[in-house]
């Protein structure tokens, strides 16, 4: 390791039972940056962020003054956006660089003043950093717009989508085979999609529903009685969390994408189903519309539970439709994003030879 390679310390949330888009980007970002050369340390900071406990904020600080002057601090804005007052601490002395992967005000389900507190913490985040990621153009517009960062102090660092094997699908089975792949939260608005399905019950289908069933126990409590109270229980299954072969086996079998989140900061999981030659059909929450290919997708509004039935009606019941979305997510998989341009983006942008946050 040279003298002069950048030392890069990403401070992010520990996992906490579910392994979610955010952390994916992290952790890959990280090794993407060792991989090229930088003096990269991975920090899980304990603690339910982006609401941590007194002690929790205390053990941060600690970390972060433990770290040497000019070190180059990127903060997933999980645990970030929620401690203003280190990073306003702690700018004089370390180089910040928030990752937003979508504010924290849009999680769904927030009372209206947990809302205000986290958009009025975030912005004071922001205001102490030198620079800021995002996955994407609408997170982007919406930290210019609503948040007052500078448009120089922004770089667009779209994730990386791993290639995988083109589906197969359900092969001629009796029922097409439709794949939810997301954590059962409120954000994630899988109530709209039970819902939507209960409305086609008349035509052949059944849903694999991938994600931890952890995070959010009154979420789930609700899915599993709309579920039981559709009667559908024989056509919905509730995998829970699945990695490796397990989610391997279920993307194979899948025939259709379906997204019902009322918000994504780009739609990691949408993104891989592309990868896979999947037709989508989505709610087009935040980046989703950004995103996804027009010619492999049909968007409807986020928590339309009549809309989105009417799209999953349409690709269930023709043929010819699902074939042409499939050819468009085809067409698609060899003009997805890779995680090196990732890296070398952040790269480029932070840190030569004039870093983003030397300008304006």
């Amino acid at each position: 390791m040279r003298a002069d390679t950048p030392r890069v310390v990403l401070v992010v949330p520990e996992p906490r039972g579910a392994l979610g888009g955010h952390l994916v980007y992290d952790r890959r970002l990280a090794h993407e940056l060792a991989a090229r050369g930088l003096d990269v340390r991975l920090h899980e900071a304990a603690g339910a962020f982006p609401a941590p406990t007194p002690e929790e904020v205390r053990a941060l600080a600690a970390f972060l003054d433990s770290l040497a002057a000019g070190t180059t601090v990127i903060l997933d804005n999980l645990v970030g956006g929620a401690v203003p007052e280190l990073l306003a601490a702690a700018a004089a002395r370390l180089r910040l660089v928030l990752l937003v992967h979508h504010p924290l005000a849009l999680e769904y389900g927030l009372l209206p003043e947990e809302g205000q507190r986290r958009r009025v913490r975030e912005r004071a985040a922001l205001a102490q950093v030198a620079a800021v990621l995002v996955p994407s153009r609408t997170v982007r517009d919406v930290l210019v717009r609503d948040y007052a960062v500078p448009p120089f102090r922004l770089t667009v660092a779209e994730p990386g989508i791993e290639p995988g094997p083109v589906a197969p699908g359900s092969a001629g089975g009796e029922r097409l085979r439709l794949l939810s792949l997301a954590a059962v939260t409120a954000r994630k608005d899988h109530l709209t999609l039970i819902r939507a399905l209960a409305q086609l019950v008349q035509l052949p289908w059944e849903l694999d529903l991938v994600g931890s069933l952890e995070c959010d126990p009154l979420t789930v409590r609700r899915l599993r009685e709309a579920i039981a109270a559709f009667g559908l229980d024989s056509r919905v299954h509730l995998h829970g969390e699945r990695r490796g072969e397990a989610l391997e086996a279920l993307f194979a079998r899948a025939d259709l994408f379906v997204s019902s989140s009322r918000y994504e900061g780009f739609g990691l999981a949408a993104m891989e189903a592309i990868a896979r030659g999947l037709p989508v059909v989505a709610c087009a929450g935040g980046a989703l519309a950004e995103v996804l290919p027009p010619t492999a997708a049909l968007l409807v509004p986020p928590g339309h539970a009549a809309a989105l039935a009417e799209a999953l009606a349409a690709v269930l019941r023709d043929p010819a439709l699902r074939a042409r979305l499939r050819r468009g997510a085809l067409a698609a998989r060899a003009h997805l994003p890779r995680w090196e341009e990732t890296a070398e983006l952040v790269i480029r942008r932070l840190f030569t030879p004039a870093p983003l946050a030397a300008r304006g």
